[in-house]
Parts: C-alpha cells; sequence; structure tokens
C-alpha cells in the first residue's frame, strides 16, 4: 500500500478512536479546508481505508445489507443472547407483547421456556414453534406473506390482523440504528409491519448488537421518538449512548 501523508494518518487516528468523524471537526482539528479533507477522504476510500457517508466518514460501511435468517444466527451470538436475557427483565406475567422476527428473537424465545402466564402475538414462524414448548404462553401467530429468507409473516393480511389487538410492549429487532435516520430494516415489506406493531404497542423495545448502530437499512421503520428502550452491547461507544440517550431512548448495555 502507499505511503500516507502525516494528515491521512491523523485522520485514519481519529477515525479508529471515534469510529465516524465529520468532515467540520476534521477541518477545525487539521486546518485545512473543506474541500481538502473531502479530497483526503475520498483518496482513504480509494485505498479500502474507510467509507464515505454524508458529512463524514466511518470505519465500517453504513448500509445494511439483507442476510439469511441461517447466516444471522452465526454472528454475534453471545452478544445477542446478552441481549435476550436483558429483556427478560421488561416481561411482566400477564403481559400481551408482541415478538417480531429475526434471531435474538429466537433466543428470547427459548428464555421464555419457564415463563408465564404470557399472550406472545408473533411474526416469526420460529419464534412460535419455540414457545409452543410452553403451556402456560398464548401463542397468536400472525397469517399472511412467508419470507423465507427471515421465516417469518410480513404482508397486508398480517399487518390487518396486528391492527386488532393492543399490547403492552413490542421487542424488536432492526439491520441498522442511525441518530438521524432511525431504526430501519433492509426489507421494504419487514419495515412497514413493524410501523404497525410500533401502533399497536404501548412501549417499543429494540433488541440489537452493537454492529447495528451508525447503520441504514434499505427500509426506515420509525424515527428515534418512537423508541422506548434499546438493550445493546458493550460495543456501544459513549458517544452513540450519549446520542440515543438525548433523544429519548433508555439504553441499556
Amino acid at each position: 500500500m502507499e505511503k500516507l501523508i502525516p494528515r491521512h494518518d491523523e485522520i485514519l487516528k481519529e477515525l479508529d478512536e471515534k469510529g465516524h468523524v465529520l468532515v467540520q471537526d476534521l477541518c477545525e482539528k487539521l486546518n485545512v479546508s473543506s474541500v481538502t479533507i473531502r479530497k483526503d477522504l475520498n483518496h482513504l476510500e480509494s485505498l479500502g481505508l474507510l467509507f464515505r457517508n454524508h458529512g463524514g466518514a466511518s470505519k465500517q460501511v453504513r448500509y445494511a445489507y439483507e442476510k439469511n435468517v441461517g447466516e444471522k444466527e452465526n454472528i454475534n451470538v453471545e452478544a445477542k443472547q446478552a441481549i435476550a436475557k436483558a429483556a427478560l427483565a421488561l416481561i411482566q406475567e400477564n403481559d400481551c407483547i408482541i415478538l417480531a422476527s429475526g434471531t435474538t428473537m429466537h433466543y428470547l424465545a427459548r428464555m421464555l421456556v419457564n415463563f408465564g402466564p404470557l399472550t406472545v402475538l408473533t411474526s416469526s414462524l420460529r419464534v412460535a414453534i419455540e414457545l409452543c414448548n410452553n403451556p402456560n404462553i398464548n401463542i397468536i401467530q400472525l397469517g399472511g406473506e412467508v419470507r423465507k429468507s427471515s421465516t417469518s409473516i410480513v404482508g397486508s393480511i398480517s399487518e390487518g390482523i396486528l391492527k386488532q389487538f393492543s399490547c403492552n410492549k413490542l421487542f424488536l429487532g432492526v439491520d441498522g440504528i442511525d441518530l438521524e435516520f432511525g431504526i430501519s430494516t433492509s426489507n421494504a415489506a419487514e419495515a412497514h409491519l413493524n410501523q404497525v406493531m410500533i401502533d399497536c404497542a404501548d412501549q417499543t423495545v429494540i433488541l440489537a448488537d452493537s454492529s447495528k448502530l451508525n447503520k441504514k437499512g434499505f427500509g426506515k421503520i420509525a424515527s428515534l421518538d418512537k423508541i422506548d428502550y434499546l438493550i445493546t452491547d458493550t460495543g456501544i461507544s459513549g458517544e452513540d449512548e450519549a446520542g440515543l440517550e438525548e433523544a429519548g431512548v433508555n439504553v441499556i448495555v
């Protein structure tokens, strides 16, 4: 790889420390123009050292892409299990809750094996099957079109069923959490169903490991003011945690 000039090294050092940098902040720190910084960032991106985005750059690509549920099950397993365990503290006996789709929801469903009485609405076929092991849980499986990649239900039929219910809490997995864009997923149909879920619940709890932070999926679900809790892992930066708390989200690490 070609040798970098000292300014480029400074930019990469700042990026390593923060995970995301803004053009304006780099201009002030390095005492150069925004034109120079943008050229620097473009050059460093061409070398594969960062990813450009609106107003700055990040260490990781900020767009989430759809993965098959089988592939997702092997990613950040320990963090997802810890997040699911923390979510149990927000569930009380006789609650009516919604469990959306996603691998973290599968872990949460397994942890409800001795829990109850409880009513669970779910779009996830795998969650419903898992909960069948508990006689104290009343399961309402949403019907409609099956998304095979996520083994879950989407579409107008499931949305129509959902609108007949009012629940205490929604537990929702997402592909992206961005302070400006909000929460999102990589599938538009799933995003629309999640919007209806939020409308049907008194509180919305996001279960997402820290790799989802500062990323955007194709389909926006909601802005951060719709979110009551985010349960995540210790990989969250202090800056991101403060930004989420400022937006009104209770962050549980």
